[in-house]
């Protein structure tokens, strides 16, 4: 199973439309996921679709990347894993210290 990136993705286009986009191609799509932003729920522009077949997938990079949907030339290609980021060390803390504990003589 091969994932393909597919990015610059018009905001009105769903699923469905990404689907047909990849069959007029001659490609068949397992999965198609458009990400949609968390609170708003509109479209990110950008998704992803899996293909079961390497041979397939790498057909559709060559026939899909630059085709244009609803006006916008796509971008595809072969899904990469996120880099991975290192967490920032340090931050946070602070505030004023006071403390309340019993009597202290700094005397």
């Amino acid at each position: 199973m091969t994932k393909l990136f597919v990015g610059n993705l018009p905001y009105k286009a769903t699923e469905a439309d990404l689907q047909a986009f990849f069959e007029e191609a001659g490609v068949h799509v397992d999965s198609v996921n458009i990400l949609r932003d968390r609170f708003s729920g509109e479209a990110r522009g950008f998704g992803f679709v899996e293909i079961n077949d390497d041979a397939a997938a790498v057909q559709a990079v060559q026939a899909c990347n630059g085709r244009a949907l609803m006006g916008r030339a796509l971008v595809v290609n072969e899904a990469r894993p996120p880099e991975r980021r290192e967490r920032s060390q340090g931050g946070g803390g602070g505030g004023r210290q006071r403390d309340f504990g019993g009597s202290k003589n700094r005397w």
